[in-house]
């Protein structure tokens, strides 16, 4: 498997008309995956360390494997068809039965949203991340002009708190 994946990293999550645009990527290269607003939500929450009143599915999804004694190893983003990515959720269950791994369709934003509550590694296929489109270049400069709109948000809050 070493040798088919590469280890990525969220990089950032903005919203989008339709929804959220998640940055994935390494050192070498950012890509996105558009997801609808609710997973999107859910990602920056995991990612921020928020705490929600209620489980969300994602919640009750990582409480159902606990309670059954079965461990998230990694997920894998393996294919982009027409602009859709398809991820694999991997699973290990160990019981007095034996060891199983346990391969799992699911839509990359769930899988990635299960991988940062459960802390582990987010990896993508070579084949898929030869085929991106390379977006760092748009992530620097969306990530620097909410640099510079913060920065201007808490100019304007230093002024009103002298006034």
């Amino acid at each position: 498997m070493q040798n088919e994946v590469i280890e990525v990293a969220i990089k950032g999550v903005m919203p989008t008309a339709n929804g959220c645009a998640v940055f994935l990527g390494n050192d070498d290269k950012s890509f996105v995956i558009y997801v609808d607003h609710s997973v999107g939500n859910a990602i920056s929450m995991t990612l921020n360390g928020i705490k929600k009143e209620r489980p969300l599915t994602h919640d009750l999804i990582g409480s159902i494997l606990l309670g059954l004694n079965i461990t998230l190893e990694r997920i894998v983003i393996n294919d982009v068809s027409e602009g859709t990515f398809y991820a694999r959720i991997i699973l290990h269950m160990q019981n007095e039965l034996g060891r199983k791994l346990i391969e799992v369709d699911a839509r990359p934003s769930d899988s990635i949203v299960l991988a940062l509550q459960q802390k582990k590694p987010i990896f993508v296929a070579l084949k898929v991340f030869a085929t991106v489109e390379d977006m760092t270049e748009i992530l620097e400069r969306v990530l620097k002009q909410q640099g510079e709109e913060e920065e201007e948000a808490d100019e304007d809050d230093e002024e009103e708190e002298k006034s």
